[in-house]
């Protein structure tokens, strides 16, 4: 009993081998038969869409499939049908495809009409490059057939924060060599107008993954990008090529064969479809099946993306309609400013016996409307409120010298502040305006702070040259003309009270005026201005400095109407944008029109500092010093004394809309007399642009 129990277990791993071989056996038959009838039935029920559409565009008969159900490769070696689609019909029916939302796995059999090209179970040869899969639904675990190019609609459920990647075939190590790839020939028939035969651009390889898996993301976007390497990317830009689809950027390319995001690519491919399905209904045009069923696939491929395009420009569509339905104008733009300034003087005021101010909290807001019909010219409306300290009044310092650049009582109410047109002729520039034009604005100005009052110099001496860029000034006309680095301009400006009233001695030429002329060299490391301004003050408008400088320098013959000759020399060095030095010098030669033949010599000088980027990019630390306008010769009375004005600020810039300009300035000796107690100015400013 002992040797036959032996001999039993010696030969039962050679009975339990040789059972599980035959059993082995039987059961991968019994798949296989059930997975051909399977295959069989799903392509009865789910004949594709685009299968209907290129059978029944198809002109010439396609070669049959061999009866055995084989795979058709889809890599160089088969040769597609060029066979052409001439009308607008069938170019609606591809466009008509609907995505399918079924859940279920896509057939692999075509029918066409004239053949039957019978796409096999996938089991690519280990030579054929794999294939992607179309999208299964949301969630699902199984694998779906693959599918080629000729492939059904995709079929795909989408899920709000869910899509599923597509999976890609895998080549089992196992496939028989002896089960060879299908080929499709067809004549090679060209497309009518393009220049030669039509070859299609095979897919190229993509990498291995075991079958029946999928990559779940919340997002398309981290869907891989489509590289230059990928089957996808050269086929569109075979497309490209061959239909001159408007796709990629404006040059026509993809940028040196660069990787291109899924949503660029998408919209290369919505741009193409829709420029072959134009170019079939306009003009009749010759479209290949081939061509047809490469679009399908990449519909295929990228249609969510292409669906989110769409929604985007839905949106954009919508937005864009609304906008154009109550936008302001097509031609004018707003641009806004805003000064909130708290400022205080320090000193006893000229003629007072102590200090009179206090600490007060002042504005100014413009509202510029600027207008262009061209895209060069500009018509200019301002509109401005300001009430912001006058420290010239006698019941604060009494003298010009302690003034804000942005000083101003307006009642706060908005008034036209500007009213001006400039356009261009040829090189030339010209300006012409009934309100607020400025011999500044007329004239280019070499000068570090000269561009602003809201952002440059504090005191309304440190802005800019008082003797040739400050007067009667409103309403007028200039021309400059631009010569490269030199620049020539000639205005003549009216006064804003005296330009639009009638009455004798008023009006555009027998009122106020100022009548400019300038050379400007103009380059980038220096500026320079020479400049000469004949001013004209009737009676009772006098101010010859426009509210700079001493009383005595803006009204040397009190009210009596004055001429004078303004000679202006301005310099700017900027050697790098971290540092500028500049200044200017003025001389005034005046002459009393009537009541006397006087005349009087009015000179100023300033010399001015900008560190640019200082501790903090955009921000400005600038220096003002320099005399205000000072009569140093006259007929009547001469200033005998000198001031000085020196001052300094440190612009903040918080951001590209804000910023903060603590600062303070000082007149020593002020109105020219050293009787006078010094003047010190503070301010806090803050400008907000929009």
């Amino acid at each position: 009993m002992n040797r036959t129990f032996w001999n039993l277990l010696l030969v039962s791993p050679a009975i339990l081998g040789l059972s599980s071989v035959m059993s082995a056996t039987a059961i991968a038959a019994e798949v296989t038969a059930t997975a051909e009838a399977n295959q069989l039935a799903t392509a009865q029920s789910s004949e594709s869409k685009i299968a209907e559409i290129v059978g029944e565009i198809v002109a010439e008969p396609v070669a049959a499939a061999p009866a055995a159900p084989e795979k058709l490769a889809l890599n160089n070696s088969v040769e597609v049908a060029q066979t052409p689609v001439v009308n607008e019909a069938d170019a609606e029916k591809l466009a008509s495809i609907e995505p399918q939302t079924s859940a279920a796995a896509l057939p692999t059999t075509l029918q066409t009409t004239g053949s039957d090209i019978e796409l096999a179970a996938p089991i690519a040869p280990a030579s054929a490059p794999a294939v992607t899969e179309p999208l299964a639904a949301a969630g699902t675990a199984e694998s779906s057939p693959q599918a080629s190019d000729l492939a059904e609609p995709i079929s795909q459920t989408e899920t709000p924060g869910k899509i599923e990647v597509p999976a890609v075939a895998s080549t089992p190590a196992t496939t028989p060599a002896t089960t060879p790839a299908t080929k499709v020939e067809i004549a090679q028939t060209p497309a009518a107008g393009m220049g030669g035969p039509i070859v299609p651009v095979a897919p190229q390889a993509l990498p291995a993954q075991p079958s029946g898996t999928m990559s779940q993301v919340t997002s398309v976007t981290q869907l891989s990008d489509v590289r230059p390497t990928d089957w996808a990317f050269q086929a569109l830009q075979s497309l490209v090529e061959r239909y001159s689809c408007i796709v990629g950027y404006p040059d026509g390319t993809y940028r040196g064969n660069r990787a291109l995001t899924r949503y660029e690519f998408a919209a290369g491919v919505n741009a193409c479809l829709d420029s072959i399905t134009q170019l079939i209904g306009s003009t009749g045009n010759l479209v290949t099946r081939d061509d047809l069923a490469i679009l399908q696939r990449l519909q295929e491929e990228f249609a969510a993306e292409l669906a989110t395009l769409r929604g985007r420009v839905d949106g954009l569509e919508a937005r864009t309609a609304e906008l154009e339905a109550n936008q302001f104008s097509t031609t004018t733009k707003l641009a806004g400013e805003a000064i909130f300034a708290v400022s205080d003087t320090f000193g006893d005021g000229v003629g007072l016996d102590d200090d009179k101010t206090s600490t007060n909290f002042g504005y100014r807001v413009r509202l510029n409307f600027n207008t262009s019909f061209t895209g060069r010219d500009l018509l200019r409306t301002r509109l401005q409120a300001v009430n912001t300290a006058r420290y010239d009044r006698a019941t604060a310092t009494g003298t010009n010298m302690a003034r804000l650049a942005f000083d101003g009582d307006d009642g706060s109410q908005f008034t036209l502040d500007e009213l001006y047109y400039r356009f261009p002729v040829g090189r030339a520039t010209v300006f012409v305006g009934p309100k607020g034009l400025d011999l500044d604005e007329i004239a280019d100005q070499a000068s570090t702070f000269g561009n602003s009052t809201s952002s440059g110099s504090l005191s309304r001496f440190g802005v800019r040259n008082p003797a040739v860029f400050r007067g009667p000034q409103g309403a007028g006309a200039s021309v400059s003309f631009n010569l490269g680095s030199l620049r020539a301009t000639a205005g003549y400006l009216a006064g804003d009270s005296d330009a639009p009233n009638p009455a004798n001695g008023r009006g555009v030429f027998n009122g106020s005026f100022s009548a400019l002329g300038q050379i400007g060299f103009f380059s980038r490391p220096f500026d320079l201005g020479l400049t000469y301004t004949r001013k004209y003050n009737r009676a009772g408008d006098v101010s010859l400095m426009g509210g700079v400088g001493s009383a005595l320098a803006n009204r040397p013959f009190d009210q009596s109407p004055t001429a004078s000759d303004n000679f202006g020399v301005q310099v700017n060095f900027k050697p790098s944008s971290r540092f500028q030095i500049g200044g200017w010098y003025g001389y005034t030669k005046a002459e009393q029109l009537r009541g006397g033949n006087n005349d009087a010599t009015i000179q100023n000088g300033a010399i001015t500092v900008a560190l640019g980027d200082f501790a903090r990019q955009g921000n400005v630390l600038g220096f003002v010093f320099g005399v205000p306008p000072k009569v140093t010769e006259s007929d009547v009375a001469r200033n005998r004394n000198t001031s000085y004005h020196l001052e300094g600020f440190y612009r903040f810039q918080v951001n590209d809309f804000i910023s903060v300009t603590p600062g303070v300035y000082v007149i020593l000796n002020p109105e020219h007399n050293n009787r006078n107690d010094d003047i010190w100015v503070g301010l806090l400013r803050t400008t907000f642009s929009f």
